[in-house]
């Protein structure tokens, strides 16, 4: 069972989110991620998929592991805290992931994602606003978009940031500095689409995830696989897409197969997989913010 510790209210009014209850739609939402099964590539709780050195315990060991560190970094979005406040809170999360999994990086995409989307939900909520996917974006851009932008401009120390520069990609960092253009115009559309037209939420996050994949310069596809293995992925995500997506007859076993594909050429989505959690995330914080 997760703990949380008691935090304050982001704003008076009694409809208003807190950073409790952003932080742990972020946690709640990497949990959506991982239950998703099929995932090519990914780890699920029946499955490490690409990966030899996790599995569904070690990503548990490490959701636990930052459970504070979302409501933190709300916390510091909502006092408009420098973007050093920030990273300086993001580094402590990722020290602290890496000690409960035994170095193994889990989540290191998602504490910079999600922990960025929680700052911004933050910064939202203390004005009373709703939290919305538009009033999100708009804060992030807002408070700490000229940052990253600045940011996005130097070299990458990161192994799936240098992969993403050596081949000309989009890195993180750059997605982020354009208030990640894949989340609010690919996933959470997609998702809300998926359920719109009657699939289920096991369904409809399998749908999205591949038409994150297929859009998404993914720097983890790009490290493991080189750009062959990247433009391979997004191929194999479209023809799912095009067969019909997670609607189809025997969608699961479409996506299994593509699955043991990208086992054989070691491919892992890494960073689709963390835009899949942030557009769950988002749902859930809709949700909070209608009442719900």
């Amino acid at each position: 069972m997760i703990l949380h510790a008691a935090r304050a209210p982001l704003a008076r009014e009694p409809s208003a989110l807190t950073a409790q209850a952003i932080g742990r739609a972020a946690t709640l939402a990497l949990h959506d991620e991982l239950a998703l099964a099929p995932k090519p590539g990914l780890v699920t709780p029946l499955s490490a998929g690409s990966h030899t050195d996790m599995d569904a315990h070690t990503f548990m060991r490490s959701l636990f592991a930052l459970r504070r560190y979302f409501v933190e970094i709300a916390e510091l979005g909502a006092q408009h805290a420098h973007f050093e406040a920030l990273e300086h809170c993001g580094i402590g999360a990722e020290a602290r992931m890496l000690a409960a999994t035994g170095g193994i990086n889990t989540h290191r995409g998602a504490i910079f994602m999600l922990g960025l989307l929680c700052a911004a939900a933050g910064a939202v909520a203390v004005t009373g606003r709703r939290a919305t996917p538009s009033s999100i974006r708009s804060a992030l851009l807002t408070h700490w978009g000229e940052t990253l932008a600045a940011r996005a401009l130097r070299p990458s120390a990161l192994p799936g940031g240098q992969a993403a520069q050596r081949h000309g990609l989009r890195t993180a960092g750059a997605e982020a500095a354009l208030g990640f253009p894949s989340l609010f115009e690919t996933a959470a559309p997609a998702l809300a689409a998926a359920q719109t037209r009657g699939l289920g939420p096991q369904q409809a996050r399998l749908e999205t995830l591949f038409h994150v994949i297929a859009v998404l310069d993914d720097s983890n596809l790009a490290r493991r696989g080189g750009l062959a293995g990247l433009r391979y992925a997004q191929q194999a995500a479209r023809g799912f897409l095009a067969a019909g997506g997670a609607a189809q007859r025997e969608a699961d076993a479409a996506a299994a197969a593509i699955g043991t594909e990208f086992v054989q050429r070691r491919l892992s989505p890494g960073g689709a997989a963390d835009t899949l959690a942030a557009a769950c995330w988002l749902q859930r914080i809709g949700a909070l913010a209608a009442g719900q």
